[in-house]
């Protein structure tokens, strides 16, 4: 328990830091996320404002990798909700994945929370706040955290220069992305959704990304069930996280535990390091045109993540997290 207490701490207030007596500068970090089909993607932005306003991230961008009619609405919700109501946000505008919640979640809390954008009309083109917002970073230093399908990152790969930056896309990212950490594929093979739902923009992203890439498989949060502390802390009232949760979790029995938790693995590692929550395994994928996937061992670039904190405790630590409520105005950093 002494330990447990220990980490959530050190989530919220970036204690690790003590033992250099120095504190990191916060990861830039651009969140990419198909925010609908499943509902573990609202437990991941939480985290991801959570972490930015204990100073141990800074979000650059919020980009959708669907485009069903309400995304940069929701989008929207969750960055006003969480005090950032101006961070960029884009949507893909050609040809993109339109899954949404079944729930129909996403309808009720755009007709219930304030939000700035009304409609993905209003938004840029994804690949426009990517190329735009890297152009303006430092070399080397962007983490990019994509919880979704790949096709803003195909997409990128593939731009042309423009009035943000003279280099290709890929030059683009290679020069200013440091990372890519992606709740991407099943390990070590196997057939997972935000793979194979856009499996051609997947295969080219796998295999022309210029930098390390770190996957969270199916395989990771599929253990991890988070959200009955949530919608049971009476504490939480108008909130557009417990109101998702709340709907969510009673429509579907295997989420009576808990839904499971892919993305927000994603955006802690993304955020916090590999340690001590995981290990990594090195290699590369290799994703088939079906989606299907599986792992090389005899080549680099890529790792996944192997389980090395027992699941009760990595549950707790997300679940503390996804219970972050806003900071009040004028005590954002």
């Amino acid at each position: 328990m002494k330990i447990l207490t220990l980490c959530i701490l050190y989530l919220f207030f970036g204690l690790a830091s003590m033992q250099a007596q120095t504190k990191s500068a916060p990861v830039p970090v651009i969140f990419d996320t198909d925010i609908g089909p499943d509902y573990d993607d609202v437990g991941a932005i939480t985290m991801l404002h959570a972490l930015a306003d204990s100073g141990q991230a800074t979000i650059l961008a919020t980009v959708a990798s669907s485009k069903y009619a309400n995304v940069a609405p929701v989008l929207s919700v969750y960055n006003t909700y969480f005090g950032r109501p101006n961070i960029p946000i884009g949507v893909p505008k050609g040809n993109a994945v339109t899954d949404r919640d079944f729930q129909g979640w996403s309808d009720t809390i755009v007709a219930r929370y304030p939000h700035k954008v009304k409609s993905n009309a209003e938004v840029p083109e994804s690949v426009e706040i990517y190329r735009q917002v890297l152009a303006k970073q430092a070399d080397n230093s962007v983490t990019i955290v994509t919880i979704g399908f790949l096709t803003n990152l195909a997409n990128l790969l593939e731009s042309k220069p423009d009035k943000y930056s003279k280099l290709s896309g890929k030059e683009l990212v290679s020069k200013k992305v440091k990372r890519l950490v992606s709740m991407a594929g099943k390990f070590p093979e196997g057939k997972e959704y935000n793979v194979h739902r856009d499996s051609t923009a997947s295969v080219k992203t796998f295999a022309a990304w210029p930098t390390e890439i770190i996957f969270s498989g199916f395989e990771i949060g599929q253990k991890i069930k988070t959200g009955l502390p949530l919608i049971n802390n009476p504490q939480i009232k108008n909130s557009p996280v417990k109101d998702v949760f709340r709907i969510s979790i009673p429509k579907a029995a295997e989420d009576k535990e808990g839904r499971m938790s892919w993305d927000q693995t994603a955006v802690l590692v993304g955020i916090k390091g590999v340690e001590p929550y995981y290990e990594l395994k090195p290699g590369r994928i290799v994703t088939l045109p079906s989606g299907y996937n599986r792992w090389d061992t005899t080549k680099t670039g890529h790792f996944h993540l192997v389980e090395k904190m027992p699941v009760a405790q990595i549950t707790q630590v997300i679940n503390q997290l996804m219970m972050y409520q806003p900071m009040k105005a004028g005590s954002r950093r």
